[in-house]
């Protein structure tokens, strides 16, 4: 495995980390429980240390996920990422979008990062990962009613206290990055970025290489899309959010597919699948630092792990961006 710095921090994560909102089930029509917590211990097993889950994926289910798989491993070889700013069991700031738990009840999610909330949503993190800190908090979603300052200093006053390393965000555009670092320093940004979903390279990844920020880079395999896996027609289980994603729609997957079609050549080369070569072009894409990468079992877990083993020269990424021009 390859390991990156996020920024100037001290902290340094795997290039492929785990994302763990499957792993929660909630908007992927589910997901069973030991396989997930499978997937993570294989994954760590070949190298990939850091983790990134948040409360709202599964209300609670994928930080409960987490934390009974990374229970007797070193905690100092271990990153946890984790976010807060979606609340399903407080209606304060702004109502985001409604939705259904994994029990199938009507749920409200709100974007809200007010300072006591924050405080909240922290303690039953550390509890429901079973740690006493956490590497890097991250607000999930911009909050519009909330001042970025008032949510920073709280993210600040749980870094004086030790239940925070790192402060980042996620979903931030650059003012907002630059408005947020008037408070306190931030180590990253956690944003889209896949090869069929490019628009964070317009402003917020050059903003984020001028001012030394890493960027997570989450859905490199865009939900999926981009494993070749997916056909015209897809149907997807029940609660699953990709259905009415415009990524899936027919088009899209035949467009999509024929670009992969294009560059599996390259792939069956390396002796890689094409989900292999996505992921090791994510990383080696100019200012994107790590791509959080999904899975649902340990088989899954195991194969986005030896991406990392791929070798990729400028004529292979040359090769590819070439293709995704067509597209």
């Amino acid at each position: 495995m390859e390991y990156r710095q996020l920024a100037d921090s001290g902290l340094q994560v795997s290039a492929i980390t785990f994302g763990a909102w499957a792993a929660g089930g909630w908007m992927w029509g589910k997901t069973d429980r030991n396989d997930a917590i499978e997937a993570i211990k294989a994954s760590y097993d070949l190298g990939v240390t850091s983790i990134d889950t948040a409360p709202i994926y599964g209300q609670g289910d994928s930080e409960d996920i987490v934390g009974e798989a990374i229970k007797g491993l070193p905690r100092d070889k271990v990153q946890i990422l984790t976010k807060f700013g979606m609340r399903w069991n407080l209606t304060k700031g702004s109502l985001a979008f409604k939705s259904k738990n994994n029990s199938g009840r009507d749920i409200d999610i709100y974007k809200y990062a007010g300072r006591e909330s924050i405080i909240e949503e922290c303690e039953n993190s550390l509890k429901r990962l079973g740690t006493d800190y956490i590497d890097l908090y991250q607000i999930h979603w911009p909050d519009t009613t909330t001042p970025i300052a008032e949510t920073m200093e709280a993210v600040s006053r749980l870094i004086q206290q030790g239940k925070v390393r790192y402060a980042g965000v996620c979903n931030y555009n650059a003012a907002q990055m630059k408005e947020a670092e008037e408070t306190l320093k931030l180590a990253s940004n956690q944003i889209p970025f896949s090869m069929v979903n490019r628009e964070v390279e317009n402003e917020t990844v050059p903003y984020c290489v001028q001012y030394n920020k890493a960027v997570l880079a989450y859905s490199p395999l865009e939900r999926g899309l981009l494993t070749g896996k997916m056909h015209a027609g897809q149907t997807f289980a029940e609660g699953d959010h990709r259905a009415g994603n415009k990524f899936f729609s027919d088009e899209s997957i035949v467009r999509t597919n024929a670009f992969l079609e294009k560059i599996k050549p390259l792939a069956k080369s390396k002796n890689a699948t094409l989900a292999q070569l996505v992921i090791r072009w994510t990383i080696e894409r100019p200012g994107i630092t790590i791509a959080l990468v999904g899975a649902r079992d340990a088989a899954q877990a195991i194969q986005n792990a030896q991406a990392i083993n791929i070798t990729l020269t400028p004529e292979d990424i040359a090769l590819i961006d070439a293709h995704l021009a067509e597209m």
